[in-house]
């Protein structure tokens, strides 16, 4: 399996730290409104490699936080009059909502910032203790230049920062003895929360944050870090640079970072009115929609959202959960259980979808590719699939195709749903109504289970109906 490594600009072989195991950490939102749709990128590409490893049989320690101190939170917190406790803890429940229906997996764990105090603390300490930190009238700065390896990541060269990004530098230069040197721990201000260090009351900078959480609960050297490429400078880097400046070890031997994902090519920003929430998506289409669309391109590959590829991403996917529905009603429709002996001719060609697909994942997590190949099944099943099929092929086929559309976390088997007692009784009297005839009522009665967001299909094996 080859995995791109930003650090190093090039695909590698994965080869785990401890054989088996993986241990990874991708940095979660700041929790301070609904999670928009840029957020939920990261979320479902990681989850998928989460998802292909576990697949191949590694057990992966999943580590994903919450920020839940941060301006824009305390800003929030304000503006409504309650604590930021009270804000963060009620995105967090949004988000954590928004993510089951997008089918991304809990995390092994999912810390929050304000639980890791004490560790971030204890971390910038150690800082100081070896000379990489210096505290500024109750302002604690990591020494860049100290770091003779800063910039590896992002190929960044300090001196270059220096000159020529002004806007990326930290505010506060007239205090720092290095205008690159960036913040571990900031004075609290009027208002906001605060935690007792050192250095006085106050609250941590964002990168220690991060730094700490992976060492906590992944230990001081770490098998993957993923992202959005946005987070490669400063953030990654920032990491990178305090956590082996404390640890004296690599921090991750892996870095991986999802590309920009754009609004009708444009890129999102509420300034220009294109700024879509997972759950305002979810409104219109069925999140599984929103998931799918984000693995029909690489991973790395910037992608744009628009109306017009979620209605394609919405057919595409119903063509797979229509081709498993069709399998389904074969399986229960059949005359025979056993295979003949054609049937197990095609059967044997079963495993090359699944080697398709593997390939494509073991190639930098090739998801779209990977679809390519789902489909390619698909397409197998309706060409030999059909009334006169065995019971065994069809519910074979059906296994497969669920079976590798869930290694991408994609859910395409409809689960049986239980019409409550009064949509049951007006199917059943709009087939009494059609009996006797009187078709102006069963039409009624059609549109008005419609109106409930209930089509129906009269088919020749019965009324079918599903949800609009």
């Amino acid at each position: 399996m080859k995995l791109y490594n930003t650090l190093t600009k090039k695909k590698e072989e994965f080869v785990p730290l401890q054989e088996g195991k993986v241990t990874m950490y991708v940095c979660g939102p700041t929790v301070y409104n609904f999670i928009h749709i840029g957020n939920a990128r990261p979320m479902i590409v990681f989850d998928t490699v989460r998802r292909y490893m576990e697949y191949k049989g590694y057990e992966v320690n999943f580590v994903s936080n919450f920020t839940d101190v941060d301006d824009k939170i305390i800003k929030k917190s304000i503006e409504e009059g309650v604590s930021a406790e009270e804000v963060s803890e009620r995105y967090i429940k949004e988000c954590k909502k928004d993510m089951a229906d997008m089918n991304v997996k809990p995390a092994t764990t999912h810390p929050q910032a304000t639980q890791e105090i004490d560790g971030m603390i204890a971390m910038i300490e150690t800082l100081m203790e070896k000379g990489y930190a210096y505290d500024v009238n109750g302002t604690v700065y990591f020494r860049t230049r100290k770091f003779e390896e800063y910039g590896k990541l992002s190929h960044k060269n300090l001196d270059d920062l220096r000159s020529g990004n002004r806007s990326l530098l930290v505010s506060g230069e007239d205090q720092k003895e290095d205008p690159m040197d960036f913040v571990l721990w900031k004075p609290k201000k009027e208002g906001e929360p605060f935690w007792v260090s050192p250095w006085g009351e106050g609250r941590p900078g964002w990168h220690i944050e991060c730094s700490v959480m992976a060492k906590k609960y992944l230990g001081e050297e770490i098998d993957i870090h993923a992202g959005g490429e946005d987070l490669i400078f400063p953030h990654h880097e920032n990491e990178i640079a305090q956590s082996e400046c404390c640890n004296g070890k690599t921090f991750a031997h892996y870095w991986l970072h999802n590309g920009f994902l754009n609004i009708d090519n444009r890129k999102m920003s509420k300034s220009l009115g294109n700024f879509f929430t997972v759950r305002e998506i979810g409104e219109q289409y069925d999140l599984q929609v929103l998931r799918f669309f984000m693995l029909s391109a690489h991973y790395r590959s910037p992608i744009n959202f628009s109306r017009e590829i979620m209605e394609s991403s919405k057919n595409a996917l119903e063509r797979i959960v229509t081709a498993v529905s069709n399998l389904t009603h074969l399986a229960q429709e059949a005359a025979v259980d056993v295979l003949s002996d054609a049937e197990e001719k095609l059967l044997a060609e079963i495993p090359v979808y699944r080697k398709k697909l593997e390939d494509a994942m073991d190639d930098d997590l090739n998801t779209a590719d990977a679809i390519s190949a789902i489909f390619e099944l698909v397409k197998f099943a309706n060409t030999n699939a059909n009334d006169a099929s065995s019971g065994a092929f069809v519910t074979a086929l059906k296994k497969e195709i669920v079976a590798l559309s869930d290694v991408l976390g994609l859910q395409v088997e409809k689960k049986e749903e239980n019409l409550d007692a009064e949509i049951e009784k007006m199917i059943e009297e709009r087939q009494a109504a059609r009996k006797a005839r009187d078709f102006k009522r069963a039409d009624e009665i059609r549109d008005e289970l419609l109106a409930q967001g209930i089509i129906l299909e009269d088919t020749r094996e019965g009324v079918k109906w599903k949800r609009a």
